[in-house]
């Protein structure tokens, strides 16, 4: 029943044509980047094959590529999220969702997993367009997929916590608004944090996707999304409990 959810989901998101213009802003912003990148990495070659520890193309364009990514996702994971169940709410079809024979965690999982697999492309659409790199100098591999899973991880939370803000409200506009400004309010907690080992740090997801941009698999960080994904999903499951038991 999951995978069913999660289908009728991706369809509905590929659906509206505000998706295939997001979508392809989207790519035109980080292809733009990524050439813009590739072309300073070019003109300072020369020198930079003098240093002795010179960053590669790999640190030079696909690090900072993945980290503009994070960036454009923050703003408009709220914009995919915002109808899940909101929309659902407000065209009264939650009522006929929350009396069929499945429960609350199914409907808000098979939401969650049907977003997931529409955002896997956006991030594979990054680690391919790195990959053509690959064709003209030697690629930090590790690098690439520490990025890959850090991305994918961070877009995870923050569906995870802008479907929990769309199950508060029946209007998609608020919930967007919302999800924006909580998640807007988390990355200036972390930018305004005094010190690198400040625990305000910790709360935004943006510093613990700084250690996959860097190259480096630290478990910490791994359970924090962990955490993070799967507290915003129990409150979106109890909301819904709640909207069943009450009406």
């Amino acid at each position: 029943m999951i995978f069913t959810i999660a289908r009728k989901e991706l369809r509905s998101l590929f659906a509206a044509p505000s998706t295939w213009l997001i979508l392809g802003a989207l790519q035109f912003i980080l292809a733009w980047f990524f050439l813009v990148r590739m072309d300073a990495f070019l003109q300072v070659q020369a020198q930079l094959a003098h240093l002795a520890s010179a960053p590669g193309a790999t640190q030079a364009v696909a690090a900072p590529l993945f980290g503009a990514a994070a960036l454009m996702l923050m703003l408009l994971v709220p914009v995919f999220t915002m109808r899940m169940i909101a929309e659902e709410r407000r065209n009264r079809t939650l009522a006929l969702l929350l009396t069929a024979p499945v429960s609350c965690a199914q409907i808000v999982l098979g939401k969650f997993v049907g977003l997931l697999l529409f955002l896997l492309p956006v991030v594979a659409g990054c680690l391919l367009m790195v990959s053509a790199l690959g064709m003209g100098t030697q690629l930090d591999n590790g690098l690439l997929l520490a990025n890959a899973l850090g991305l994918l991880l961070l877009a995870a939370s923050y569906g995870a916590l802008g479907l929990y803000v769309s199950s508060l409200t029946a209007q998609p506009a608020v919930a967007a608004i919302a999800a924006l400004a909580a998640l807007s309010g988390l990355w200036l907690v972390e930018t305004g944090a005094a010190g690198s080992d400040s625990a305000w740090r910790a709360l935004a997801p943006t510093s613990h996707f700084e250690s996959f941009n860097a190259g480096l698999f630290d478990s910490g960080d791994l359970v924090y999304f962990l955490v993070f994904c799967a507290a915003f999903l129990l409150l979106a499951v109890r909301r819904l409990n709640n909207n069943r038991m009450y009406g």
